[in-house]
């Protein structure tokens, strides 16, 4: 099931860049009126670090006022949702994960239709998923987790972003492929779940790397297997899953910038080539690599060919998973 090698992704460092600016009267100008990127997540997950380190620079090449907000729950179909039904004037906007792609698959009915409701306004880098332990867990590789779960099929469980993200089919594929059985504790987003481990609540924790790396790097939390074909070069203690033997484990958190359908092309094309230019900044790129994400990037094609690949692929793994469906 080895698929594509995507790379890299979240840490805590979630920014708050501010400072409204007017947006200059043009055919091309949005309104004066700040823009909501509304990221599906709880503070601190994946998409929404990505977003508020993406927000500042696109607000300074805008000129206009961008405003991250969180709308979390039913495994992204909620503030997803609010999207897709939104004004298409460009005011309302979507930074999601891979969960767009996966949840036409997970749940019997979504609030919304992946290809027909939105306009890709472009592709978004990329984050590997990590499987995480406590510091003073029992549990120090992924061999202990295979040994524990054998010997006691019903003693652990994990604490994923949410049912359909790829850190929650990371686990699930790697349950497949060892033969053995893992609970999945689903919740609201990579912050919720990193705390939750943080808490006991739980064994392991499956997410992307942003919300995990600091708290690995400073010791909080052990890595034990990483979705990279290649270690990452902040966490070289930290094996892959291929080195491991789990070739096919190679899954990573995508992320899309979408506008509702409807939204006029002259506002697509402006809000891509602003997102493209401050992706293509430096220092952006930088600070997308410090906390965990590979900085890929590309404008609607890109974006396309990716939700395309994607919901048939995810279709495919939801049911070799046996993953029942949400109602």
């Amino acid at each position: 099931m080895n698929r594509w090698q995507l790379h890299t992704v979240i840490a805590a460092a979630v920014l708050a860049w501010a400072g409204a600016v007017s947006a200059p009267a043009s055919a091309q100008s949005l309104s004066s009126k700040p823009i909501r990127i509304i990221v599906p997540f709880a503070p601190a997950g994946s998409s929404d670090v990505l977003a508020r380190v993406l927000a500042g620079p696109l607000q300074q090449e805008l000129k206009q006022t961008v405003i991250v907000e969180n709308r979390a729950g039913a495994g992204t179909n909620i503030g997803t949702g609010e999207v897709a039904r939104a004004e298409p004037d460009g005011l309302t906007l979507l930074i999601t994960s891979s969960a767009f792609v996966v949840n036409p698959a997970l749940y019997k009915t979504i609030p919304y239709d992946p290809t027909k409701d939105f306009i890709p306004i472009s592709a978004l880098p990329v984050a590997p998923n990590i499987f995480a332990v406590k510091a003073n867990s029992a549990i120090n590789s992924l061999a202990d987790v295979i040994s524990s779960a054998k010997a006691d099929p019903q003693k652990l469980n994990y604490a994923s972003p949410g049912n359909g993200t790829t850190p929650q089919l990371t686990m699930e594929l790697f349950k497949l492929k060892a033969g053995v059985n893992v609970t999945n504790i689903a919740y609201n987003g990579g912050g919720p779940a990193t705390q939750a481990l943080m808490t006991g609540t739980v064994d392991v924790l499956s997410t992307a790397l942003p919300g995990a790396l600091p708290q690995v790097q400073g010791g909080a939390m052990k890595g034990i297997a990483l979705t990279t074909k290649e270690r990452w070069p902040a966490l070289p203690d930290v094996p892959t899953f291929t080195e491991l033997g789990f070739t096919d484990i190679t899954l990573a958190t995508e992320h899309f910038f979408l506008a509702p359908v409807g939204t006029p092309a002259d506002v697509i094309e402006r809000l891509t080539k602003a997102m493209l230019v401050v992706l293509a900044q430096d220092d952006v790129k930088q600070r997308v690599r410090q906390v965990g994400y590979e900085p890929v990037s590309g404008g609607p094609d890109m974006a396309k060919q990716w939700i395309a690949r994607d919901l048939p692929f995810f279709k495919d793994l939801v049911k070799n998973a046996k993953i029942p469906q949400i109602e």
